[in-house]
């Protein structure tokens, strides 16, 4: 298990050196055949798991992601902070300590979440629209909008990204 942010490797482990690693989730130590080394530390098989589904990480996969003090498996990860790690607006990268908000499977900067007609920000509890991959804020909304010619938009409460799950 390798965690793709982190360029360390394990240091060697002989057998007689097993009894004494300890798990970073349980604490206990790993005498284990086998052991995981992710995050720069050692884990039972049994303990490296998702923070949100709960998935032990080494059944299901070769990699792990961490991102706001989470571990992830890669579909939760893909889930809560989109496919690149990049803002959809600006396309700079997303800091993993940063807040994002969300739409439509699109991850933004605070900064970056504005209305595409007044630029003003779009906040918690603001309502939009969006649009072919624009956001209106509920002021600016299109006309074709207000006509109700547009039937699979829907207005929806912005709430900012916390820990989802």
């Amino acid at each position: 298990m390798v965690n793709p942010g982190s360029s360390s490797q394990p240091p060697p482990v002989t057998a007689g050196s097993l009894s004494w690693k300890r798990c970073a989730g349980c604490g206990g130590k790993i005498a284990d055949r086998f052991l995981l080394y992710a995050m720069d530390s050692y884990w039972h098989s049994r303990c490296l798991k998702c923070s949100c589904c709960q998935a032990q990480l080494g059944d299901i996969g070769t990699s792990c992601y961490t991102k706001s003090g989470m571990i992830l498996c890669r579909n939760d990860y893909i889930r809560l902070f989109g496919n690149s790690g990049a803002c959809s607006a600006c396309g700079q990268s997303i800091p993993a300590s940063e807040l994002v908000m969300r739409a439509q499977g699109n991850v933004y900067h605070l900064k970056c979440f504005t209305c595409s007609t007044c630029r003003n920000r779009l906040v918690p509890g603001d309502r939009f629209h969006y649009v072919n991959g624009s956001l209106f804020c509920e002021h600016d909304r299109p006309t074709a909008l207000i006509n109700g010619h547009l039937n699979s938009l829907q207005s929806n409460p912005l709430l900012p990204d916390q820990k989802v799950c």
